[in-house]
């Protein structure tokens, strides 16, 4: 019973990565052809991103339980997400461009604090945590710099999500890979078959 809790809880994590990959992918790409249409939609963007971002880590966190003694703190993370996004929305399109970017800093700063956290966590767990680790200080990063920085241009704010999205997607493309990848190698060492090495 709990093999299959935790067979169920790496598939979900799994497939949560490559939603958010694909995702992410999706909208730098859109950020990118179309910018001066992205500066309207930015406070629905961040918001559709707040929401997915938030509701996969409660998920996963929830999933996690049985696992990791500290699945509460990715928990709480998607709670902020969620609860950023459903602010944003709400708000839309009365949201200023000022009270975008301020909650986008913080966004970012406290989703790479979580990333952090939750990186110790799969590591002490032996789970796969590079990507999350590298997930985290990407989004610290950014949120810090959009904070020191306020009066960064709007153009310049949306280029950085255009590229944090389309990098961001491809590392969790590429954790989701390794993650299959692993998967595959316990399955045929378990079997007793050799493991095709690519």
């Amino acid at each position: 019973m709990r093999t299959e809790s935790i067979r169920s809880a790496y598939d979900r994590r799994k497939w949560g990565l490559v939603n958010r990959g694909l995702f992410g992918i999706a909208l730098g790409l859109f950020i990118l052809v179309r910018p001066m249409a992205s500066v309207a939609a930015l406070a629905l963007v961040v918001a559709v991103w707040a929401l997915i971002d938030g509701i996969v880590s409660m998920v996963h966190a929830f999933d996690l339980r049985h696992v990791v003694r500290h699945w509460w703190v990715r928990f709480f993370g998607g709670v902020i997400s969620l609860l950023f996004g459903i602010a944003a929305l709400y708000s839309y399109p009365g949201l200023s461009l000022t009270f975008a970017v301020i909650w986008t800093a913080f966004w970012l700063v406290a989703t790479g604090a979580i990333g952090l956290l939750v990186a110790v966590a799969e590591r002490k767990a032996g789970l796969p945590w590079g990507w999350t680790l590298v997930f985290g200080v990407v989004a610290l990063t950014m949120g810090g710099f959009a904070a020191v920085f306020p009066g960064i241009t709007l153009l310049g704010l949306i280029g950085g999500i255009a590229t944090f999205g389309i990098f961001g997607g491809i590392a969790l493309l590429i954790g989701a890979g390794k993650m299959q990848f692993f998967e595959r190698e316990v399955l045929s060492q378990h079997a007793g078959a050799p493991v095709t090495r690519r």
